[in-house]
């Protein structure tokens, strides 16, 4: 098993099923009221913390009660089942199934930027990595590989912070809405650079850890 690559789609599934309850959440505080069209704001106007605080959702479910009990309960499975079961026989299947079910059901709409690469990194949790292998040269190796950890943190710190953001528009010490809204689409661009880092790196520890890669571990760097 790649366990680098395993902790990367469970870290990363987790903060995406918490961002699915969150949406559920603030979805049932709108109560059993008709949602009157396919694409909702999971936060309604009495529940909004900030100007730009909507958290845009899409939903086939009728009412604002069902798509927030929905949002939740697949939130949940989609933590436990990336952090228990995505390993396993279909699992990641399974992962992708659940993704889309949030996206239908009302857990929000931005996930859908990076789900399927979630979705593609997990249907390497139990395979070899021969072609990352063969293209990356042997002098980044090691490099890369200490760099997982962090590109990790930094990746799920940036998504976290911009989902706080998008909530709460809360940044410290910052009033202007205008500038919160740039600051949280500062993060997110930011993400489309730690998040592929993150993964490659994660192969590259894979890699590390696997018996026949002795030839590199004593590349200075």
């Amino acid at each position: 098993m790649n366990k680098a690559t395993k902790f990367n789609v469970a870290t990363l599934g987790t903060i995406f099923g918490i961002s699915g309850i969150s949406h559920g959440f603030f979805e049932v505080l709108q109560g059993n009221v008709s949602t009157n069209s396919l694409f909702i704001f999971a936060i309604g106007e009495a529940q909004k913390m900030w100007t730009h605080g909507n958290e845009p959702a899409f939903t086939l479910l009728p009412s604002f009660l069902l798509a927030g009990i929905s949002s939740m309960i697949v939130g949940v499975a989609i933590i436990l089942w990336s952090l228990a079961f995505v390993h396993r026989k279909n699992g990641p299947a399974i992962l992708l199934l659940l993704f889309i079910t949030l996206l239908l059901v009302g857990g929000g709409v931005a996930q859908i930027l990076f789900f399927p690469f979630i979705w593609l990194v997990s249907t390497r949790i139990n395979q070899p990595l021969t072609w990352w292998r063969k293209i990356l040269p042997i002098q980044m190796r090691k490099p890369l590989t200490l760099l997982w950890p962090w590109s990790l943190a930094i990746s799920a710190g940036l998504l976290v912070f911009a989902l706080v953001i998008a909530t709460t528009g809360f940044v410290p010490g910052v009033r202007d809405s205008e500038v919160v809204l740039s600051i949280m689409l500062f993060c997110l661009g930011m993400e489309v650079i730690a998040l592929p880092l993150t993964f490659v790196t994660g192969f590259v520890y894979d890699i590390a850890m696997e018996p026949n890669t002795a030839e590199w571990k004593e590349v200075p760097l």
